[in-house]
């Protein structure tokens, strides 16, 4: 096989990064847990519009995350780190997924801000990538953990109506929490307290409000 050079592998996260934020991206194809669920009977309109809102955050989430895992295997220097991102992004690319085919159900759109959700995203991968491994998983095992408790939240925030909803963010959490066990298991570094207990929440809380409305 060919090796990639620096202008190649570039060209590829283009690519990713349009697959992610314009295409249906590519898949495990593990069945949507949603598939064959229906709802208590027919939303009102307040409660499809809660579920809306809630559902493009998560959508705007998974799209963040795919650029974080992206950012950090393009610049690891271990090949087991970047397959074990490459394999957590397809996984990702998943809830990405039933996210969206969620919200055409519901009747509404993912975030018009999409494109710069993955595009930061990227570049904070990225940074986390340069300063090393250790440091990228922990990023991964922090960013899982605050993903954790916001879908903990959305479960109980969405309409009890709402079934299909309800099991595809059961089914992200459960994936979620594996990601960060697996990045403990890997090396990950705990983070400075600046950082996960000031910066990435601010970030979180910009993202979540802007793309609940957005």
């Amino acid at each position: 096989m060919r090796t990639l050079n620096l202008v190649d592998r570039l060209l590829h996260e283009v690519d990713q990064a349009l697959r992610t934020v314009h295409t249906l991206a590519p898949t495990t194809d593990r069945p949507n847990p949603s598939a064959g669920i229906a709802d208590s009977g027919e939303l009102s309109e307040d409660d499809r519009k809660k579920a809306v809102s809630l559902m493009r955050i998560n959508h705007a989430g998974e799209i963040s995350a795919q650029g974080l895992y992206r950012g950090q295997a393009l610049m690891s220097k271990s090949e087991e780190i970047k397959q074990q991102m490459n394999i957590s992004a397809m996984e990702e690319n998943d809830h990405l997924n039933w996210c969206e085919k969620r919200l055409d159900e519901l009747g509404s759109h993912k975030s018009y801000l999409s494109p710069v959700w993955y595009l930061g995203s990227l570049g904070i991968g990225a940074a986390a990538g340069v300063a090393g491994d250790k440091w990228s998983l922990g990023f991964v095992k922090e960013t899982e953990d605050q993903v954790v408790r916001h879908l903990d939240s959305h479960l109980e925030k969405l309409p009890e109506g709402d079934h299909a909803s309800r099991a595809i963010l059961t089914q992200m959490k459960i994936d979620e929490e594996h990601h960060a066990d697996v990045a403990v298991e890997a090396g990950a570094a705990d983070l400075p307290f600046p950082i996960k207990k000031i910066l990435m929440p601010i970030l979180s809380n910009v993202m979540t409000k802007a793309s609940a409305r957005i």
